[in-house]
């Protein structure tokens, strides 16, 4: 638990350690053969492969479009709830295979399971739900000229953070969920944006680290 407004500065790096993903035993890669797990927290009940077996083809199709962004939500998403009548869906490679079987690569760089396993990892550990939390815990830390730092590497991790900032840097306040000029009411903001756009890695950083292709660094300043 941080103490309140007891920080000059936070950084959230919201990047999966690349050690953590090579150990085939966590489920996390597809690289590695392992169990279909992805859990960070080994003493949760929810496993990946919970979710592929137990959940309807148009609930897995939900979260590979919300959480990964894949454009064959829908079909991947049956082609699984067909292969899992045959036998239940155990591994990483078994599953990887599946999606391969259904869309196969035809010379793309990016294996097609890849934002299959990125969707399934975000809803196995409710990181969004984690990474809102964060934040609002984060900025009620910070002193007030305090900045809070936040690295992502994926769109809706990334659209969460703009959304968090740009809510509280407006100096006007509305109810009712939809923003109607004539019903705002004047409010401090409470946070200003350092600066107002993200920062995205340069071609040297590119260079020497090729898995900071999708980050992005936003910075905010608690008034």
């Amino acid at each position: 638990m941080l103490a309140p407004a007891s920080y000059d500065g936070l950084l959230m790096d919201l990047g999966v350690s690349s050690p953590q993903l090579d150990v085939g035993e966590r489920g996390f890669s597809f690289q590695q053969d392992g169990p279909l797990d992805m859990r960070m927290d080994r003493g949760q009940a929810l496993t990946a492969a919970q979710l592929v077996n137990g959940l309807s083809a148009e609930e897995l199709a939900q979260i590979f479009w919300e959480l990964g962004g894949e454009p064959q939500a829908r079909r991947l998403a049956r082609a699984i709830a067909r292969e899992r009548e045959k036998r239940r869906f155990e591994t990483t490679r078994q599953l990887a295979a599946a999606i391969e079987q259904a869309s196969p690569r035809r010379g793309r760089r990016a294996h097609p399971a890849t934002r299959i396993f990125q969707a399934l990892r975000i809803a196995v550990n409710d990181e969004l739900g984690s990474l809102k939390l964060g934040l609002a815990g984060a900025m009620n830390a910070l002193k007030r000229g305090g900045r809070l730092a936040v690295v992502t590497f994926r769109s809706a991790e990334d659209r969460i953070v703009k959304d968090f900032g740009r809510a509280r840097a407006q100096d006007y306040a509305f109810t009712g969920g939809v923003d109607v000029p004539e019903l705002r009411e004047p409010r401090a903001p409470e946070l200003k944006l350092v600066p107002r756009k993200a920062i995205k890695p340069g071609e040297a950083e590119l260079a020497e680290n090729v898995r900071s292709r999708s980050a992005q660094l936003r910075v905010m300043e608690k008034l």
